[in-house]
């Protein structure tokens, strides 16, 4: 199985070909939504990473599918700017998922 990027800039994307992850730039919700269910049929595919704002594009689509699918594993990963999210966004995702606070 191999690793895929989908990303929002070049330079992600070149960083991750030094590490021999393949992938594309793209831009538009339309594409990145086509591209993601190209990735989705490939059965190659063991883990696809998204940078935050191609996940954000997509983000309901790319959470039904984390639900109902097991493959590939679907990771959202910084892009060249750093984390973007609040520094303790896993502990609020946890408490509006679950309901307590930690």
């Amino acid at each position: 199985m191999v690793s895929y990027l989908i990303a929002d800039n070049t330079d992600t994307l070149v960083g991750m070909r030094l590490a021999g992850i393949t992938g594309t730039v793209l831009h538009e919700r339309g594409e990145v939504l086509e591209e993601f269910n190209k990735c989705l049929s490939d059965k190659n595919i063991g883990i696809l990473l998204l940078t935050e704002k191609i996940f954000d594009l997509i983000s309901e689509e790319v959470m039904n599918v984390k639900l109902k699918n097991r493959f590939p594993l679907i990771v959202e990963i910084p892009d060249r700017h750093g984390l973007q999210r609040d520094p303790d966004f896993i502990t609020k995702y946890i408490n509006e998922s679950i309901g307590i606070s930690i």
